[in-house]
C-alpha cells in the first residue's frame, strides 16, 4: 500500500473542499475514512495518513503567500 499516494489523494480532495479542512481538523479520522473507504487500512495505517496529511497542512500555513505565519513572523521584523 503506497500511504504517500493516499495522502496526496486526500490531501487534493481536501483542497477541493474547504469545508472538508475543518471536518478534517475536528474529526481526522472519520473524514480519511470516508474518503478512503473501499480501501481496507489498519487503524496504523490511517494514523499515518492523518500525520501525514496534518504535517502537510500545518506546513501549507506556515508558508501561505500573504497571510502565513512565515509572513507574519517577516512581518514582526520588518522584512
Amino acid at each position: 500500500m503506497d500511504l504517500q499516494k493516499l495522502i496526496s489523494d486526500v490531501l487534493e480532495k481536501l483542497n477541493l473542499d474547504k469545508n472538508l479542512v475543518a471536518k478534517f481538523q475536528k474529526d481526522p479520522m472519520s473524514v480519511v475514512k470516508s474518503l478512503l473507504s473501499g480501501i481496507d487500512l489498519d487503524n496504523d495505517q490511517l494514523k499515518a495518513i492523518i500525520e501525514g496529511v496534518t504535517a502537510k497542512l500545518n506546513l501549507d500555513d506556515v508558508l501561505k503567500e500573504g497571510g502565513g505565519i512565515l509572513d507574519k513572523i517577516k512581518s514582526f521584523f520588518g522584512k
